[in-house]
């Protein structure tokens, strides 16, 4: 097992885990769309405490708060690309490697740095 497939089957424990509060205190788990939603409050979280740590807001928590939004992101990307049925790692090799190529050729086309 790879390191994100570990990391990947961890956040679908620890989603089970929700699944099975938000039935027993709403009467339904998360849909994708749900898990979606809250990966965008997330994303806000991540904003906020990157602008912290650039000093363009105050915040308490310093990089532990960073690094906490961080995960949280991670989390909501593993759950969903399992929920979509992705192969995330496969996915993930495919558009850096369209990124590697688009990036190159662009560079090539222009002239060397000072």
């Amino acid at each position: 097992m790879t390191e994100l497939e570990s990391l990947q089957e961890r956040a679908l424990q620890i989603c089970g885990m929700y699944d099975e509060l938000n039935l027993r205190t709403t009467g339904r788990a998360w849909t994708r769309e749900d898990l979606m939603l809250g990966f965008v409050g997330d994303v806000g979280d991540l904003a906020k405490q990157v602008m912290a740590a650039e000093g363009r807001r105050e915040l308490p928590g310093g990089r532990e708060a960073l690094a906490h939004e961080l995960a949280d992101c991670l989390w909501s990307v593993l759950v969903l690309a399992r929920r979509c049925d992705f192969d995330l790692a496969a996915e993930f090799t495919r558009t850096m490697a369209g990124v590697e190529r688009r990036v190159a050729a662009r560079l090539d086309a222009l002239p060397p740095a000072d």
